[in-house]
């Protein structure tokens, strides 16, 4: 059994200084939502053994908040910058998911952007929660969080619609289950 996590990196500033997207930095709310999914995650294992992350400022601020927010109730993970995982589509996305097979984590994160992560998710999940599944239909928001798991022994076995969707969660589906 494998677990892939795809996460969305939080909300961002419109416009970066440089004027280049990928130096665009998280905005307060982003801030914000990256640690509450952060500290939702500590409290939810599995956790991922290896971790993705797209070079966009975004992306790796991200992560860096979600970890801060659940580093004393996880074991660090192997966290790798990828530059490929910016403006990937979902079958770049799938060979980089399947490059995995070389380290061989049981439970393996990807931290970047839509529409490829939003489109993966999408083309993965074959079956699993039905409520998340229409969920993710409509998208995958800002800090939005999927989990799929996959009857496999080998990341080199991922294939579309065999992923099981066992979570899906956004700072919006966490304010709403808290009554905030």
């Amino acid at each position: 059994m494998r677990r892939l996590m795809l996460l969305r990196h939080a909300k961002t500033e419109t416009d970066a200084p440089s004027g280049r997207d990928q130096d665009r930095q998280l905005d307060k709310r982003g801030r914000r939502d990256a640690a509450e999914i952060g500290a939702w995650m500590g409290g939810h294992p599995p956790f991922p053994g290896l971790v993705l992350v797209s070079r966009a400022v975004r992306a790796h601020q991200t992560w860096e908040i979600v970890w801060e927010a659940m580093k004393d109730l996880a074991p660090e993970p192997r966290v790798e910058l990828m530059p490929e995982l910016y403006g990937a589509d979902p079958s770049q996305l799938l060979q980089i998911v399947r490059a995995a097979s070389e380290a061989d984590p049981r439970r393996l994160m990807i931290v970047g952007h839509n529409p490829g992560m939003h489109e993966l998710a999408l083309a993965l999940a074959g079956s699993g929660d039905a409520a998340g599944r229409k969920a993710l239909t409509d998208n995958l928001p800002t800090s939005g969080l999927a989990g799929l798991d996959f009857d496999i022994d080998d990341w080199a076995d991922v294939a579309f619609r065999r992923g099981r969707l066992v979570l899906f969660v956004t700072p919006k589906l966490l304010k709403q289950t808290s009554g905030d």
